[in-house]
């Protein structure tokens, strides 16, 4: 079973677009059937275009929450001068906390006398394992301004490679989030191959090598795809020469073709969508490409 995992320095890239037509062309062929991943959890949208069904839904308990319990509290108000994020609340010498502003540190817990506080687990989010048209993916939602994303994208993971090996399944692919963030870490554990999906932009240039060094920083194996790469000449030459001067191959060249955007409006991989287009030819050689370089 080897893993591969998309990813692009910033946002915006296409990564996903092209993800779900990697998803899509590796249900082709038992031999590169895959469990799916869609480790953006702050902004998951791979569902939009595989329409997932669920199967089963899980809450995900990332942190904790200080809680008062009244009946022990003597309102000595030591947990107030001791929170650093004023989440103790005092009403008429009565203290709570309050959990939005709560980073569950423990301070209070650890500093109250009469043991009167206790932590309790915090609902951040949910998980779930979905059905799709091209295999099974697990995918989660973060709730807003909740941290913890990269123990949610581990856990996520964690959970593909068991059933991957459970059923023998040849391949794990992860559409993962942007940036070089925790998560972003968190979805290169185990990976035999990463894919890095840039634009000929002068900030998308940027971030591929950002996140090209943290890539190598683990010592896995790299592929370039650029995508729109007939949009501006001077970009894609400057990408083609720094991947020369760094033996990075190049395995995709995508043109830019509004009828992806057709097909995303119809909730579409493009391969799906419209199979003999160039963008769909030349997803469908770089796919090829891929497989014939997974260590």
């Amino acid at each position: 079973m080897k893993q591969i995992v998309v990813l692009s320095g910033k946002g915006g890239t296409g990564k996903t677009t092209i993800t779900a037509a990697f998803a899509h062309l590796s249900s082709q062929h038992t031999k590169t059937s895959a469990v799916l991943v869609d480790a953006d959890v702050d902004a998951a949208n791979l569902g939009l275009v595989l329409n997932p069904q669920h199967i089963d839904a899980h809450d995900f308990a990332g942190g904790q929450t200080a809680v008062i319990d009244p009946t022990l509290c003597d309102n000595c108000g030591i947990c107030e001068e001791v929170c650093r994020f004023d989440a103790v609340i005092s009403t008429n010498a009565t203290y709570t906390i309050n959990p939005l502003d709560c980073e569950g540190c423990a301070a209070c817990k650890t500093q109250c006398p009469n043991a009167a506080i206790y932590m309790e687990a915090r609902s951040d989010g949910e998980w779930f394992f979905s059905q799709t048209r091209f295999g099974l993916l697990f995918h989660a939602r973060l709730k807003p301004a909740q941290e913890n994303s990269g123990k949610l994208v581990t856990l996520l993971r964690q959970q593909a490679v068991e059933l991957a090996e459970k059923d023998e399944t040849p391949l794990i692919l992860v559409d993962g989030p942007p940036g070089i963030g925790c998560s972003v870490i968190a979805s290169l554990s185990g990976a035999d191959l990463v894919i890095i999906v840039t634009e000929p932009t002068a900030a998308s240039i940027h971030d591929m090598k950002r996140v090209l060094s943290l890539v190598q920083h683990f010592n896995i194996p790299a592929l370039i795809c650029t995508n729109k790469a007939d949009l501006f000449e001077s970009g894609k030459d400057a990408i083609i020469h720094y991947c020369q001067d760094n033996g990075l191959p190049i395995v995709g060249e995508i043109p830019f073709d509004t009828i992806m955007t057709d097909a995303m409006i119809q909730g579409q991989p493009i391969t799906v969508y419209a199979p003999q287009s160039s963008v769909s030819k030349e997803l469908q050689k770089t796919w090829q490409q891929i497989l014939d370089r997974i260590p």
